[in-house]
């Protein structure tokens, strides 16, 4: 059965490439650089190979080539210009869409084939906050449009989980700092979610620091056997899409009354759901952060 996604809307293509939907009838009727196809009732389509070559086209449109100066490039010279430019410059824009188009066809020769490219002009920290991060955010955005399905998703997130996961493991080895402080990474009830926490671990591990990463859907009351084992402990979350709004509030009131009750203890916590909850009123010794790199910089 053939999983890979060949036919795209026109709102398709404006989520996946950030393109406008009024700006690509432009360049198709204009410029002829689009020939959108028809389904047996007659309803417009794109192909996977438009979708490749929109992509293409809107690199090239924002590295300084004019559309009209775009349209008559030969079509089998577009990729080849492509990555010319790439290898000059701007590697971030163009490794983003080579991700895309692995994660639209299942491709995994072509994320390892970017990624390794990626770690011969920077390391794997930089890889993640310049390319990852960004993709993940749009991955995100596409998911909740519909644009892509979980399997899509599903098979990027365990292809970077598995990076993230062999970078730790390298820096595993190092030697702990004299820090007291341990801090205990973990993701509330029913949030899976767990990228953003895994780099976090790395972060935390290569820095030299105790970090223990529990994973997702941890219950809080088994937070507390963590305080039988260390005396200052920094319990660092990520809140993606639990706890829900209605319960944010709560369950941070419930988490300082059970856990952060000593000088020793804290809560840092980060992700999308802190937007639905007043960030100047939160309970003593909880910390919002609104990025890994700011939390990080804390440490």
């Amino acid at each position: 059965m053939n999983n890979i996604k060949n036919k795209f809307s026109i709102k398709d293509l404006e989520n996946l490439t950030g393109i406008k939907a009024h700006t690509i009838r432009i360049w198709e009727k204009r410029y002829n650089l689009l020939k959108p196809k028809r389904t047996g009732t007659n309803i417009r389509y794109y192909d996977l190979a438009s979708f490749q070559k929109l992509l293409n086209v809107s690199y090239l449109n924002n590295n300084g080539y004019k559309i009209s100066k775009i349209a008559t490039i030969k079509e089998q010279e577009i990729p080849d210009l492509v990555r010319k430019i790439a290898s000059e410059s701007n590697l971030e824009s163009h490794a983003i869409n080579a991700f895309k188009l692995s994660m639209l066809n299942f491709d995994q020769a072509l994320f390892y084939n970017t990624y390794e490219s990626l770690l011969k002009e920077m390391d794997f920290e930089d890889t993640f906050y310049e390319i990852f991060i960004p993709l993940l955010t749009e991955i995100g955005l596409l998911w909740q449009t519909d644009t892509i399905s979980p399997a899509h998703e599903h098979f990027l997130t365990s292809l970077l989980r598995q990076k993230i996961l062999i970078n730790t493991e390298k820096v595993q080895s190092k030697q702990i700092n004299k820090s007291t402080k341990t801090f205990v990474l973990y993701l509330p009830e029913n949030e899976i979610h767990e990228l953003g926490l895994m780099f976090i671990n790395h972060q935390l591990v290569s820095k030299g620091y105790q970090s223990i990463f529990l994973g997702f859907s941890v219950p809080m009351e088994s937070l507390k056997d963590l305080q039988n084992y260390y005396d200052e402990i920094i319990y660092v979350s990520y809140f993606t899409v639990k706890p829900e709004k209605a319960d944010i509030d709560d369950y941070l009131k419930d988490f300082s009354k059970l856990l952060v009750n000593t000088t020793n203890t804290e809560l840092w916590v980060l992700g999308h759901m802190l937007n639905s909850i007043d960030l100047d009123n939160l309970p003593s010794g909880i910390s919002p952060f609104n990025s890994i790199q700011s939390l990080i910089d804390k440490v």
